[in-house]
């Protein structure tokens, strides 16, 4: 469907004008309620499911070899398992940011993306946990981890970056998890009162926990979700910077430095808003809902990608600098060793995506075009891969030690363990858009009055 310009602000509207109440639940629950599954969903689904029996595979097998089969080796005790880790938890800031900090800022743009974008955070947590679990190399006593009652005395080190990451991850997986539930009730109330099947009007009343819409309902809901909002909004910085700590309490070169929350962070939100993309295109063009993922939606998305890309330039940059201002022999091979070294390659790709192919962003003609955002967004994501690839083996390979340099080449299972992984991902999305309303019902209704007022302007 087209997207109206306001004709004041020369922007897309935030929804487009000549929809009502009616209209609204009508489309967002017939997706989920009435409308046939296309063969184009079974084969997406079908291809997530076939990469997440890869992964059990890949998994079962590491269960019963060990580690060994990972290319992990010394002085490269970190491979894949923490590059992914990072990744994908990065790759859910996005969600967080979205549902809590552009909601305690009003900005009602948010409304038709924070759904999905709040399934996304939860589904990139669960492939994240997995590899720091996977890692230990004994996972089935990963509850040591944990301060549990236990009568051995044998309690965690809390000076351990990875007891840190457990209580951060598991935090913010569980605030989101009540986030994202909170915000599904009324609209779960709705496909419960929609519903033909029996089983149907079961299953989601059974999940919408008694909802009637009253206004004790609705005052008891506004309250708890502004407090869930309020609870997310500082696990958005406190998280990925605990995730850096893993690297900037060390003394390694490349690691020790203090740039590294602030530049995990906006790296975070980088990676996340480009699956936001990723996402939200394909859904806007196969499900018909340009009218409610606007131009506007999109364009904000490609400006907060240009400023935290630029902070994620700034901090590249700022590496070089201290590399040179500290006269640190060991930062400098660093430096030069990541620019010249046997993985060069992989840094100069790292910069061309990371900083060079999102400056077209700057142009609004590319900001309006729907190819080039997912275009864009594609490469934004690969860069961030190679940037953590970067950051964990560069550092390593090449230490104090002249003679303990060694080579990092990830096996076949390490690819095996992350392409699964990008299909339990993709796999739990499509059945996500199949059950469950992929944008918020009731939020999208209170974007009616904007629209009204920007169709009477017209």
């Amino acid at each position: 469907m087209s997207n109206p310009q306001d004709t004041r602000t020369g922007k897309a509207p935030v929804l487009a004008p000549g929809h009502t109440f009616a209209t609204v639940t009508d489309k967002i629950s017939a997706i989920v309620l009435s409308r046939r599954t296309t063969l184009g969903w079974v084969v997406g689904f079908g291809v997530g499911l076939l990469l997440t029996m890869l992964l059990l595979a890949a998994v079962s097998y590491l269960l019963v070899k060990g580690v060994g089969i990972w290319g992990i080796d010394i002085p490269v005790a970190w491979g894949f398992a923490i590059v992914n880790f990072v990744w994908w938890i990065g790759i859910g800031h996005a969600g967080t940011l979205i549902s809590a900090i552009l909601l305690l800022l009003n900005q009602p743009w948010r409304n038709s993306i924070n759904r999905f974008a709040e399934a996304m955070t939860l589904f990139a947590v669960m492939c994240a946990g997995m590899f720091p679990l996977l890692h230990l190399g004994r996972p089935w006593l990963f509850y040591w981890l944990f301060p549990y009652p236990n009568t051995m005395q044998v309690w965690p080190q809390f000076r351990s970056p990875l007891v840190w990451d457990v209580f951060a991850v598991s935090t913010y997986f569980t605030v989101s998890f009540l986030f994202w539930f909170v915000g599904l009730i009324p609209d779960l109330g709705t496909l419960r009162d929609r519903a033909h099947s029996r089983l149907a009007r079961g299953a989601y009343g059974f999940l919408a926990m008694g909802w009637r819409g009253s206004a004790r309902h609705w005052k008891n809901y506004e309250s708890a979700y502004l407090l869930l909002a309020g609870l997310a909004t500082p696990l958005v910085v406190s998280v990925h910077t605990v995730v850096s700590f893993d690297f900037a309490i060390s003394i390694v070169p490349g690691w020790h430095t203090t740039i590294f929350p602030p530049y995990f962070v906006a790296g975070a939100i980088y990676s996340g808003f480009a699956m936001v993309l990723v996402i939200a295109i394909p859904i806007r063009k196969f499900y018909s809902l340009g009218d409610m993922i606007t131009m506007r939606h999109l364009e904000n998305c490609a400006k907060i990608m240009l400023v935290t890309g630029l902070i994620v330039a700034y901090g590249y940059l700022m590496e070089h600098f201290m590399a040179w201002y500290r006269s640190d022999e060991f930062d400098a091979f660093m430096v030069h060793n990541r620019m010249h070294g046997p993985y060069a390659p992989l840094y100069w790709a790292l910069i061309v995506t990371n900083i060079l192919v999102p400056q077209a962003l700057w142009s609004r003609r590319v900001r309006q075009n729907v190819g080039a955002l997912f275009g864009v967004s594609i490469i934004v994501l690969i860069g961030m891969w190679l940037e953590r690839f970067i950051i964990v083996v560069t550092s390593l390979h090449r230490d104090f030690l002249t003679s303990s340099w060694g080579m990092y080449y990830p096996t076949k299972w390490d690819w095996f363990t992350f392409v699964g992984t990008i299909g339990f991902f993709a796999m739990a999305m499509y059945l996500f858009i199949r059950f469950l309303p992929m944008i918020s019902i009731f939020e999208m209704r209170t974007l009616l009055p904007e629209a009204e007022v920007e169709a009477e302007a017209k």
